[in-house]
Order: C-alpha cells, then sequence, then structure tokens
C-alpha cells in the first residue's frame, strides 16, 4: 500500500524545475530540505525533517527548515496533512491520495485515490465555491496500536 508513486528522482528534477521556473535558487540546503521529504513515508513534521537534515548540514537552524517547507507549499511541491496533532504534517506525495491517521500514536498512511469510491455532493456547494482538491482522511487505529488495545 505504501509505495512512492514517483521515484525520487523524478521529484528532485520537479523540484528543481519548479524552483528554476520561479527564480528561487536551488540552494543546498533546500535541495537536501527537499530530499529528506520528498524520500520519506511518514509525513514528516518540521521537527522530523530537521533532525534528519542536521545530520548532514550540522549548522542548519529550524527556522531555515520551516521557512523552506512554506516555500515548497507556497510553490505548490507539498501539501499539508492534518492529523489533528499540534505539529504541522507534510506530504511531497501531489499524486491524488487519502490518509489513513491513527488517532493514538497519529502516523499518516496513503490510501491510494482507487481504493476510496468516487465522491459525489449530493446537493450544489455555494456559489461561488470552486474545488481545487478533495482528500479523504480516515481516523482509527493502525495496526501497532491496535495490537496493544487487545
Amino acid at each position: 500500500m505504501e509505495t512512492l508513486p514517483q521515484p525520487l528522482e523524478q521529484r528532485m528534477a520537479r523540484f528543481r524545475d519548479c524552483c528554476l521556473s520561479h527564480g528561487l535558487a536551488v540552494t543546498h540546503q533546500r535541495a537536501v530540505i527537499y530530499q529528506e521529504l520528498a524520500g520519506s513515508m511518514e509525513h514528516p513534521s518540521p521537527e522530523m525533517i530537521y533532525e534528519r537534515v542536521r545530520a548532514r548540514i550540522p549548522d542548519i537552524s529550524l527556522a531555515t527548515v520551516y521557512k523552506s517547507i512554506k516555500t515548497f507549499a507556497d510553490l505548490g511541491l507539498l501539501r499539508e496533512v492534518n492529523p489533528f496533532t499540534e505539529s504541522q504534517r507534510w506530504d511531497a506525495n501531489l499524486d491524488p491520495h487519502h490518509h489513513l491517521i491513527c488517532t493514538r500514536c497519529k502516523s499518516v498512511t496513503d490510501l491510494p485515490e482507487a481504493t476510496v469510491a468516487p465522491i459525489e455532493f449530493r446537493t450544489p456547494l455555494p456559489e461561488p465555491f470552486q474545488v481545487q482538491r478533495l482528500s479523504v482522511e480516515v481516523l482509527g487505529l493502525c495496526v501497532a496500536c491496535a495490537a496493544l488495545k487487545k
């Protein structure tokens, strides 16, 4: 169920192309931060990314990680996932998909779009609302947390 829809190399190429097309320098710090995000299936928080990037760039600051993530989100390279936690969680998988969210450990797992029947609205949406993206968040217990309940 958890496979990256695009290889990391393709995600990194999209990152470089997007930065360059928006006049944004592809710095070493930005590339390492985005690579950590794009290579993760965990939907990491900025703090998680900071710890991983700091192993490669010891003098990086948490503020730099936060600013970079905001920039990537503004460019459409990331989406925020809201698993109802205090910290932000981010997803570099831009292919259409949904999420399974564990209400205990807050893990987030991708759920392929084809797993969910097409969603139809029963009544028209208020004008002039325009749907840009539709996502489903399924809340429950992951395998590990469900096993703890037994």
